[in-house]
């Protein structure tokens, strides 16, 4: 164990602050500093907001994660980063911050992919992927079919949403029902206690026509917030918990049906499912039984590690050390549209030696930074 790479990862993305530091496929810290709080007053999350929130949070939380994991950071073999996909002034502020402390401490940077981020996580708690792996990924910003035959090198999407995400879908439909932000968690605890077949709400996508393996939510919302003015217009109690649990099963059944086929038909015979509404207990379970059905073992990580967090970017970094790839240059910037094919952006320079070398003006720069670290 010793001998493999130690990494630190940063994520930035959105609203919360993660730094998580992994040993080859060892979690050692996840530390994470959220800003969700500042915005649920506006109902969702607000860029300026995130950013400075990041700008405050990162040092104390880097500081937090060292100590958690007992390794100073001169030990590092390298800093991982999301360059994208994601909110592009929150992810500024990650870069950034990766390439300060990478520069100072003389060590390879990785600009790695938010979504590609999100499967490799699952290794930290499931041993190493299968090659190749189908994953679903599901969020607030994303709903994405992929098929991954390498994690660092080769992620192709199979489907993806048309218009909204899964997990936006879930956040304003709660913001209909006037159940707060997120919406998630709270329509998950309701719905265990309602009927899922109460309202036959649509499923998007899933006739004999529709692309097989695309997502489409907008409709569901749509149908979901008339049906809530209807009772509301006619003077009628809306049956929250009925509302919530026939919702999120109209979520899940088109997600799980997807993604077991997806599995079927390029003769993959396992699953994984990440990102934040990966979380939710009725996703797992319908997953579960269909995957069982179908003979696909199902991997899903817990559901920390399937919100944003630094660990799944650490754990995506550890990987590219682990395999050689080219470290990133210190031209890399944050892509807010970065493409899930890029699980990494090494740049134009693939030199290792050349890309971190310091030019001899920054010299002082560097030495004082150092101190500062290193203190």
């Amino acid at each position: 164990m010793a001998d493999e790479p130690l990494v630190l990862g940063i994520e930035t993305s959105c609203d919360e602050t993660g730094v998580g530091i992994v040993r080859g496929t060892t979690l050692l810290a996840d530390a994470i500093a959220s800003s969700v709080d500042e915005h649920a007053r506006y109902g969702g999350v607000v860029p300026e907001v995130a950013s400075r929130a990041h700008l405050e949070a990162m040092v104390p939380t880097i500081e937090r994660a060292l100590k958690e994991a007992g390794v100073s950071a001169r030990d590092l073999d390298g800093i991982a980063v999301t360059a994208g996909p994601g909110l592009a002034g929150a992810l500024l502020v990650g870069v950034s911050a990766a390439k300060t402390y990478a520069y100072a401490l003389g060590k390879p940077l990785y600009g790695v992919n938010h979504l590609a981020s999100h499967i490799c996580v699952d290794q930290l708690e499931h041993g190493r992927l299968p090659e190749p792996t189908m994953a679903l990924l599901v969020s607030g910003g994303h709903s994405s079919l992929l098929l991954a035959p390498d994690i660092t090198a080769d992620v192709r999407p199979m489907g993806a949403t048309i218009d909204d995400a899964a997990g936006e879908a879930f956040d304003k439909i709660a913001r209909v029902l006037q159940l707060g932000f997120p919406g998630g968690p709270v329509i998950d605890r309701l719905a265990r206690e309602g009927d899922p077949s109460a309202i036959a709400f649509p499923r998007g996508l899933t006739g004999p026509r529709d692309a097989p393996y695309d997502f489409s939510f907008s409709g569901l919302k749509t149908s979901v917030a008339r049906w809530i003015e209807a009772k509301r217009n006619a003077g009628e109690e809306v049956p929250v918990r009925d509302v919530a649990a026939s919702f999120q099963e109209a979520v899940v059944d088109v997600l799980t049906r997807k993604a077991v086929r997806a599995c079927k038909d390029e003769g993959v015979d396992h699953l994984m499912i990440g990102g934040g509404v990966a979380a939710n207990s009725r996703l797992r379970a319908l997953a579960q039984e269909r995957c069982e059905r179908a003979g696909i073992r199902l991997r899903v990580p817990r559901p920390g590690l399937c919100t944003d967090n630094g660990a799944m970017v650490a754990a995506l970094g550890a990987e590219m050390v682990a395999r050689n790839r080219p470290a990133s240059d210190w031209e890399l910037s944050a892509d807010s549209s970065l493409p899930v094919t890029e699980p990494h952006v090494p740049g134009q320079t693939h030199d290792h030696q050349h890309q971190h070398q310091y030019p001899h003006d920054h010299d002082h720069v560097h030495e004082v930074a150092k101190d500062n670290l290193y203190s």
